[in-house]
């Protein structure tokens, strides 16, 4: 009964950081507007290293060669997919939208990139939800945008949700072998360490950015990055990689909704369809042979 609970709290964190992440799609396309992308990068994951240090500071001194290791590993792989995925968002071809569904790519690798690194095999519940799941957020996402013709910024974002896929594998396994929160705050000192050196030699902090845009930058700081990969992290750690992958890629749903609420994103019928294939993946992969009355 507690591990049951364990485990369903820990899908709920999963499902909070994917509604807090689809809040930032919009909010990144507007501030990159106003500030380098290395920059913004380097500040989001610095502030939420240091928060999370002081939340910490009684815990630092477990840290060892094998947690700096984890760490770094982790927080190359978070810092290289949101420098792919950024830059695929500042191209003009790819919308808000379309770079949500593009990262949700990752739904379908990490059972791939899991199995290849612990020869444990995904079933094919896992397999049948995490293609499910890609042709529910194509719906989704498409909302009239032309996917016939391939830009700079789809391939960028299709990179930033392969390394996406890396990151998830390194969490899960090293979340079972040190304290996850240690290892969050040095992926993110990681990360901002890693995004500090081309912010410096290639862009300069904005004289003058704008209330709007610190407000922005703040929120993305604190919301979609010491929240986000607190929830990420720890859920991840009570929860096979593949279905933690699935309830995840709702980020691109919830980033469209956004984009359709907040900005001209337009809302189109088969979004509808695109959520009930969403929402069907989810409910195989979890009921698995009591969904579709077989056996695993």
């Amino acid at each position: 009964m507690k591990q049951k609970y364990v485990t369903n709290l820990s899908k709920l964190a999963l499902l909070t950081a994917t509604i807090i992440w689809g809040t930032s799609f919009f909010i990144m396309e507007g501030t990159i507007e106003n500030i380098g992308i290395f920059t913004l990068l380097a500040i989001r994951f610095s502030v939420a290293a240091i928060l999370m240090m002081a939340a910490l500071f009684k815990k630092l001194k477990n840290i060892d060669r094998e947690y700096l290791l984890y760490g770094f590993i982790m927080g190359a792989f978070v810092i290289a997919a949101y420098i792919a995925q950024t830059f695929g968002l500042a191209d003009e071809g790819t919308t808000a939208g379309k770079n949500a569904f593009l990262t949700a790519i990752y739904c379908v690798i990490v059972p791939f990139v899991y199995w290849f690194v612990t020869r444990r095999k995904p079933d094919r519940y896992n397999i049948t939800a995490a293609f499910l799941c890609i042709l529910g957020v194509t719906l989704i996402s498409m909302n009239g945008n032309d996917f016939s013709s391939v830009c700079v910024g789809d391939l960028l974002t299709l990179m930033g949700g392969l390394f996406f896929s890396f990151h998830m594998v390194a969490v899960s396994i090293f979340s079972q072998k040190k304290d996850i929160l240690l290892l969050t705050m040095l992926q993110c000192l990681f990360a901002g360490i890693i995004a500090w050196v081309p912010a410096l030699l290639t862009e300069k902090l904005p004289p003058n950015p704008g209330f709007t845009t610190i407000l922005s930058v703040l929120y993305l700081s604190v919301m979609p990055t010491f929240v986000c990969y607190i929830l990420q992290n720890v859920g991840q750690k009570f929860t096979p990689p593949s279905t933690a992958a699935l309830i995840m890629s709702m980020e691109a749903v919830f980033g469209v909704l956004f984009s359709v609420i907040f900005t001209s994103e337009r809302l189109y019928p088969k979004t509808a369809l695109g959520f009930a294939v969403v929402f069907a993946a989810i409910l195989i992969s979890e009921m698995k042979p009591r969904f579709l009355g077989g056996k695993t």
